[in-house]
């Protein structure tokens, strides 16, 4: 008979299963990604908030992919850095923190969709609506759109892990490198058919919104710019769609990865690996992306340089 241990405070992350001599790389790998990934994303949120010339909706509502990015790789990536280095055996997490990570984890990924949604919409009114752009994407506006990006997300995962704090435990190991729900409830011995239920639903309907807004935002973009005589327009769509497609298909690739190895018990490691970079990836190329398209970044991060190479020596 299998012994159980109800309600445990005290639960084993299992983590990524690498040699000894494979450690240290891996360890080095996830850590100069991480400086990275902070280094960049926090750069673009300063840059943003220090330069009036780019207090417009479009860099605002971008602004929402980079604090994004440094939330979810704060909590998640110290952790596993931290587990690399220590044997399987001694991986342990208290249960409040696997929580707040779970959902922290669940919010990074609703997130990515609910704000590239948005900025989708805010493509679409620039070039399908140009000369009522500045009256409808107003301030008050951009605000909305923001916190509805963030509540919609904060709501539908807070039902989704409510769900599953109700349950009582009965297992203690998290078979995953970091906590996330489906982890969290497969330590219960109840039902959790309501979960699966719920979890099936929030999934379909985040992607369905999530696919279907960006597909008929494009539609209908790609029509005006067919129709359109206008070059500038037209390039200037190229040039700001492209890149947030870009971004989008690259959060999409990432996401539909992890959920297909879910089925798939026999490839574990490589789930497990893919979980990880479903958040160090977006979170490296989203800046490099934004930052090589947007002129008015590049520019400024090149009189930056330029400020400094001309600066006195002392």
């Amino acid at each position: 008979m299998e012994n159980y241990t109800y309600n445990s405070f005290t639960l084993q992350l299992e983590g990524l299963k690498v040699t000894e001599d494979s450690m240290y790389p891996v360890f080095l790998f996830f850590f100069f990604s991480y400086i990275f990934i902070m280094f960049t994303n926090v750069g673009i949120v300063v840059l943003v908030c220090i330069e009036r010339s780019l207090h417009q909706p479009m860099y605002l509502l971008f602004c929402n992919l980079p604090i994004n990015d440094i939330l979810g790789n704060s909590i998640m990536v110290p952790r596993l850095l931290a587990d690399i280095l220590v044997s399987p055996s001694e991986r342990f997490i208290n249960y409040y923190e696997c929580v707040v990570q779970a959902f922290t984890t669940h919010m990074f990924g609703t997130t990515s969709h609910t704000v590239l949604m948005i900025m989708a919409f805010d493509r679409y009114v620039a070039i399908c609506n140009p000369l009522r752009y500045s009256t409808i994407m107003n301030n008050k506006m951009v605000m909305k759109l923001t916190a509805s990006a963030w509540g919609v997300a904060f709501v539908l995962v807070a039902v989704l892990l409510g769900l599953t704090i109700r349950l009582n435990r009965c297992r203690t190991v998290i078979t995953n490198p970091f906590c996330d729900n489906a982890s969290l409830f497969k330590l219960s011995c109840e039902s959790v058919f309501i979960n699966n239920v719920y979890g099936l639903t929030f999934t379909v309907v985040l992607f369905i919104s999530s696919i279907g807004s960006v597909v008929l935002t494009y539609t209908k973009i790609t029509a005006v710019c067919l129709t359109s005589k206008n070059k500038s327009l037209n390039s200037k769509a190229l040039q700001t769609c492209s890149t947030h497609l870009f971004v989008y298909l690259i959060m999409l690739f990432c996401g539909m990865l992890v959920i297909a190895l879910h089925r798939f018990p026999q490839y574990s490691d490589y789930r497990k690996l893919s979980a990880i970079l479903f958040h160090i990836i977006p979170g490296s190329l989203n800046p490099i992306i934004y930052g090589v398209q947007s002129k008015e970044i590049r520019k400024l991060l090149s009189n930056v340089f330029q400020s400094r190479k001309v600066l006195p020596l002392f």
